[in-house]
């Protein structure tokens, strides 16, 4: 019997053999991602009804490893399955300080309102509203863009120094304060300059005349300088680089300049 004779016989053997362990990997490689994603669910599953500490420890190790949106949902299972452990002051003022090292100033705001609301004491609301203002100041890199965040920044600076006058913070919130009244001023009269260019004369008057502090000196007042590639589509506030492609004539859309007209003109009639 000749070698060749052998192995045509079982040659439709070992192709079923092939066939066969081609299909088991197939299989096997169809099964991982399910075995995976039920196991992942599984353990989703089973995160639930652990004591305060396992929440807490969480907290603390998704804090230190940067990942605040998995810390900010452990903390909510501590909050809805612990509310009155002593754990939670502790882990709000946590992610409260975490989410403003990352600049996440809107959330470090909110979790300083939960800590000032449920948890704080007389002596410990002092220091959460410093933050809470200084969260505020921090999220303002772009002035320009937030009046409404501006006056409610100086609104609770003036607030606090009203009420912790022997603060040892009062000198800091002083010093925000009057940067902000600086912010404040430099973007009323940059309306009030684009109302003028638009030919609104009441409204650029109203934005001059709510400059209320008498010790700011326009001329002596050191402008923010935008970034450059801010600064040509912002320009510096009084005019941009396509200045030059806007036709120099009175807005066809005021209505002062419309209203002053007719009143000039009902003048001329009754003469």
């Amino acid at each position: 019997m000749s070698v060749i004779y052998v192995l045509d016989k079982i040659a439709p053997y070992l192709q079923t053999g092939i066939n066969l362990m081609k299909f088991k990997t197939y299989i096997i490689v169809a099964i991982l991602p399910l075995v995976f994603f039920f196991s992942g669910c599984s353990k989703e599953i089973e995160e639930y009804n652990k004591p305060a500490i396992y929440w807490y420890s969480k907290i603390t190790q998704s804090v230190s490893k940067g990942d605040l949106e998995k810390a900010d949902s452990y903390y909510s299972s501590l909050q809805g399955e612990h509310i009155g452990s002593p754990l939670l002051p502790e882990a709000t003022m946590i992610l409260a300080i975490a989410h403003m090292y990352h600049e996440e100033y809107l959330l470090s705001e909110y979790f300083l309102d939960e800590y000032i609301k449920r948890y704080a004491t007389p002596n410990e609301k002092q220091e959460a509203e410093f933050l809470k203002i200084k969260a505020k100041y921090k999220a303002l890199p772009n002035p320009r863009r937030d009046q409404a965040l501006i006056d409610e920044a100086i609104a609770e600076g003036e607030k606090f120094k009203l009420t912790y006058p022997e603060s040892m913070y009062f000198e800091i919130i002083n010093t925000m304060l009057i940067r902000l009244y600086l912010a404040q001023y430099v973007l009323n009269e940059e309306i009030s300059d684009l109302y003028e260019r638009l030919d609104k004369p009441k409204s650029a008057k109203y934005y001059k005349d709510i400059n209320p502090q008498p010790w700011i000196v326009s001329k002596d007042v050191d402008r923010a300088v935008a970034p450059w590639y801010r600064a040509w589509f912002e320009g510096d506030g009084t005019s941009s680089w396509y200045d030059f492609m806007i036709p120099d004539m009175k807005s066809v859309v005021s209505r002062s300049s419309i209203a002053e007209q007719d009143a000039q003109g009902d003048d001329n009639e009754t003469k």
